[in-house]
């Protein structure tokens, strides 16, 4: 197994996962590093050994518990499933009790302490990285103040050590509060890139008037239904729609008007087909219908129901109210026939249509 496949396994692939486990990991690695540490100041004869060994498995265990609560994806039913502050309490008390274990060497918890502030930082808010501070400092602060009364350390040297503590901890807050901002900006960022390129799209693939499918996506819409025929053996139908007079109309009451209609068709079109079909505007006045495994019958039940639809509009226009009507030429695909000769069809029975009379639909021979 690769070093790669092994990291997805262990870590999961899940980004957001992945952070949480890498936060947890750095806890766990800050315990054990901690837990080394005291061991060797116990076998130099500077720490007590069994309380030392008491914490080299509890500590370095308990951050354990909680990497595996967030692997097993136990921790997603709390509001935070990254267990930030759970990490920092334990961190902070594991410090604190190995500050009263480490004798003249204690100092070297506070390293442990800033590992563990750190990784949290991965994921931590602002105001849990200021209610974490404060208790980690709350707590260190304590375990000086017991070595002082208990004359194991001297005054002022516990008071710089938590003079350094209310340097450090703060500015582990600080930091915090910018990452979040950071963080907060690059979501931001990420959303509106989203929603430029899903927008990209959208122009890509549909008319902006309209909002129908366009000419080039419908084009690839049927090549994949021809495709998709070829293997299955179904059929599909193809229907070229116009709308009658839209020339004259247009004149007559300006692009405005000839807009709306446009706009109006499309939606008493796009009520009326199936969603399995897809209805799109060929150019100016003129649609196309893709009807997917569909044949005889209801082929033309398909297109009539668009058509007596949009006959029966009445479209709000500046001068009150008018009616349109569509002319339609239908063609079902033959075995052995391109998408470009079943189109052709359909757009010689509109011709006919037209010819007839307009408003109606002609099946194409």
């Amino acid at each position: 197994m690769s070093i790669r496949r092994s990291l997805d396994v262990l870590l999961s692939t899940d980004a957001v996962q992945r952070t949480r486990l890498v936060q947890a990991a750095m806890v766990v690695i800050a315990m054990v590093a901690g837990a080394a540490g005291l061991l060797t100041l116990a076998l130099a004869g500077l720490a007590p050994v069994v309380p030392v060994l008491v914490w080299a498995l509890l500590a370095p265990a308990a951050a354990l518990l909680l990497l595996l609560a967030i692997r097993s994806g136990w921790s997603r039913r709390f509001v935070d499933p990254a267990l930030t502050m759970a990490q920092i309490v334990i961190g902070a008390l594991a410090c604190a009790s190995g500050y009263l274990l480490a004798g003249p060497a204690r100092g070297v918890l506070f390293l442990v302490l800033m590992v563990v502030l750190m990784a949290t930082m991965l994921s931590a808010t602002p105001h849990q990285m200021r209610r974490g501070s404060l208790f980690a400092a709350t707590v260190l602060g304590a375990a000086m103040l017991w070595l002082v009364l208990q004359r194991q350390a001297a005054a002022w040297v516990e008071l710089v050590h938590f003079g350094l503590v209310a340097t450090m901890l703060p500015a582990a807050s600080v930091l915090s509060a910018r990452l979040a901002r950071m963080r907060e900006r690059s979501r931001r960022q990420q959303q509106d890139l989203q929603a430029a390129l899903e927008r990209i799209r959208e122009l890509a693939t549909r008319d902006e008037l309209t909002g129908l499918v366009n000419r080039r996506h419908i084009r690839e819409l049927m090549e994949q239904e021809h495709q998709r025929c070829i293997r299955s053996g179904r059929s599909f139908c193809l229907a070229v729609l116009d709308i009658d007079r839209f020339k004259a109309l247009n004149e007559a009451r300006g692009r405005g008007v000839g807009d709306a209609v446009l706009r109006s068709v499309a939606h008493e079109a796009m009520r009326r087909v199936r969603v399995s079909d897809a209805f799109a505007r060929w150019g100016g006045d003129r649609f196309v219908l893709l009807l997917c495994d569909a044949h005889g019958a209801l082929a033309k039940g398909g297109v009539e129901r668009v058509r007596s639809g949009v006959a029966a509009l009445q479209i709000a226009v500046p001068a009150g109210t008018l009616g349109v009507t569509l002319s339609a030429g239908l063609a079902e695909h033959r075995a052995g026939e391109s998408v470009e000769q079943t189109l052709a069809r359909a757009e010689q029975a509109l011709g006919e249509a037209k010819l007839a009379g307009r408003d109606r639909l002609v099946i194409a021979a």
